[in-house]
């Protein structure tokens, strides 16, 4: 029996090594067995199903719901690949007791994942993670033909994409969108966003140039992360055939990245802040602003000018949701590109976040550039560096201790000025500039974070960081 764990954000294995329908079988007979022991007051007996592209997921997902099914859950299964935040919009609409979402969001092709959904529509707290594996073989798995099922009606299968475009139209000044002229691109990453902007604008004045939204389960040779070193190809393209922005989503579309209209890469952080920006200052919205302590630090400038709450927590859109469910959240944001917005569902939504860029263009009139140079003039310059290195999980508790017990006296021509500890480690210099140490929740990977005045200290930031890696 191979040892199910879910990290950061669900369960993910390799597909045919530890992904694998026996597998499969016992965390969905599990989720069952705790959705059954914990109803929740106002849900009904049901559950929603979705997938994304990857490499079976659809019989992974049919799979689920047969079991949902065996357990007297009424199960909604989605007829087509879909992005995360439509399945979790799902949810809260059919007040149903949960939903599973079969997808490794940007994790390599080889992976595939399931991620669970709580009733309120955002991703299941640790305490719903740690019940399901409590849970695990607890009860014989029981399961119902898909195809019987779905002629007794136990599950049905059906598209949900409309439901949560409606939605979110809503969030959104979409008469100013529409009449906006906006020419951009959206690079999908071969993942399920493919198409999704198309849809929400056709027949607008807004002209969508859709990028890599073929079905490729290998993704093109790439994660589908939004990172810069994911956009060569559309970057390409862009420099060629100039737009006004590139939105771009991951591969199951709950997370956000872009470029400028000629293919230069913008960080998750720059949007965050632009985002921000807009709320504030063109919105005239208020509110508690929630961020990953990932997250550049010109968040805190900004909620420092503005008179705004910040809420710091650690890595996970589960944390962030944990403070959009108590309410009065202005922003929900992480570095990895997931932002969540007030008056949806506690959840990270790569749609709505580019929906949202498009009312940022189409209320100033400038280019994002231009923007970001105003953000960069009033707040300074914020240059972010990351990269991920292999590192034995065995390891990794030895080297947080170490790194804990025995901070860097300074970094770079600062001295530290607070060390954080609760969900991996940060140095935090006088100047602002910061470095972090932390481990993947799903892979044997440290994930190394600086930011610093220029890209130059960042990178500079980073090599402190791996010399401490070799000091145990």
């Amino acid at each position: 029996m191979a040892e199910i764990k879910f990290g950061t954000d669900g369960w993910r294995a390799v597909i045919a090594e530890g992904f694998t329908f026996s597998n499969l079988d016992r965390v969905a007979q599990a989720t069952a067995d705790f959705w059954k022991s914990t109803p929740v007051a106002g849900t009904k007996k049901r559950a929603v199903v979705g997938y994304d592209r990857r490499f079976l997921s659809d019989q992974f997902a049919a799979r689920t719901a047969e079991i949902l099914a065996g357990n007297g859950f009424e199960v909604t299964l989605t007829s087509e690949p879909t992005p995360t935040p439509a399945l979790s919009f799902m949810v809260k609409a059919l007040r149903a007791v949960g939903g599973v979402m079969i997808t490794a969001s940007h994790n390599p092709p080889i992976f595939n994942g399931f991620k669970l959904k709580a009733y309120y529509g955002g991703s299941a707290e640790p305490a719903i993670c740690q019940a399901v594996e409590k849970r695990l073989d607890q009860n014989p798995v029981q399961a119902l033909d898909l195809d019987l099922a779905v002629q007794d009606r136990r599950i049905v299968i059906q598209r949900i994409r409309p439901g949560h475009y409606q939605a979110i139209r809503k969030l959104v000044d979409f008469p100013l969108i529409a009449k906006s002229r906006l020419c951009f691109a959206h690079d999908a990453l071969y993942g399920v966003g493919a198409g999704c902007f198309d849809e929400l604008l056709a027949g607008t004045t807004c002209k969508v140039t859709t990028l890599n939204g073929q079905h490729d389960p290998f993704f093109g040779g790439i994660n589908p992360e939004p990172i810069e070193k994911n956009y060569a190809a559309s970057a390409a393209f862009l420099q060629k055939h100039p737009h006004d922005i590139c939105l771009v989503t991951d591969g199951d579309a709950d997370r956000v990245g872009a470029m400028d209209g000629r293919g230069h890469a913008l960080s998750t952080h720059q949007l965050i802040c632009l985002l921000l920006h807009h709320f504030v200052v063109n919105r005239r919205e208020r509110g508690r602003v929630v961020k990953a302590l990932t997250t550049t630090s010109m968040v805190d400038k900004m909620c420092a000018e503005f008179g705004l709450t910040l809420v710091e927590t650690g890595v996970g859109f589960k944390y962030i949701c944990a403070e959009m469910l108590k309410g009065d959240v202005l922003l929900g944001a992480e570095e990895s590109g997931g932002i969540g917005f007030p008056g949806h569902i506690p959840e990270r939504d790569g749609i709505l976040a580019g929906l949202m860029l498009l009312e940022l263009l189409a209320t100033e009139r400038v280019s994002v550039n231009s923007l970001i140079a105003g953000l960069e003039k009033k707040y300074g310059p914020h240059r972010y560096a990351r990269i991920d290195a292999h590192f034995p999980l065995e390891k990794r508790g030895e080297l947080m201790e170490f790194c804990k017990t025995h901070p860097p006296v300074r970094l770079l021509r600062s001295p530290i000025a607070d060390v954080k500890s609760y969900d991996g480690v940060k140095f935090i210099a006088q100047d602002g500039s910061w470095l972090m140490l932390r481990g993947s929740g799903t892979e044997p990977i440290l994930r190394i974070y600086a930011e610093a005045k220029s890209e130059a200290d960042a990178r500079k930031l980073l090599k402190l960081g791996m010399q401490l890696t070799r000091q145990v």
